[in-house]
């Protein structure tokens, strides 16, 4: 299986470092949107789309990207999302960035989100909330979901 993951990561690592555990897990490079040009990404078997959390929305670099990106034959893909505050159940941060990636031919087979460290406004005034989040648990659980999206031995992909 061939992987990728695209990911933008700009405040404090948060991002990159769940992207970095899924990789490796996946045997897949972790690349920023400009390093690639979205038609490549019809010869890759899985797509791993992630960013932070801005204001309950993914970076406006990835959207852009994945706005880009041409339609082709269907493939799959996961997304994924670091935030300081939890995913509230009646509107997931995931579902956006979901929606964006279906008319353009994927198959987006699961979703992950963990809480990072977040200093944005308010929450710079009282030194930022989730301080030494993502930790050890959430790059764990990044790891298993990563490896839950390998092809099983026998089955077809």
């Amino acid at each position: 299986m061939k992987a990728v993951i695209v990911c933008v990561s700009v405040s404090h690592g948060n991002t990159r470092r769940i992207a970095e555990v899924m990789g490796r897990a996946l045997a897949a490079p972790v690349i920023e949107p400009e390093e690639l040009d979205p038609a490549e990404l019809a010869a890759y078997d899985l797509v791993g789309f992630g960013s932070g959390i801005f204001t309950g929305t993914f970076h406006p670099r990835l959207r852009g990207f994945v706005r880009s990106i041409p339609p082709a034959a269907p493939r799959r893909a996961f997304v994924f999302a670091t935030s300081g505050l939890p995913e509230p159940r009646f509107r997931p941060f995931t579902r956006s960035l979901v929606r964006l990636l279906e008319p353009k031919g994927f198959e987006v087979v699961d979703t992950f989100t963990a809480r990072g460290y977040d200093t944005w406004l308010p929450f710079r005034l009282v030194g930022g909330i989730n301080r030494h989040r993502p930790d050890a648990g959430d790059l764990a659980a990044a790891r298993v979901f990563a490896e839950g999206l390998r092809p099983r031995p026998g089955a077809a992909s």
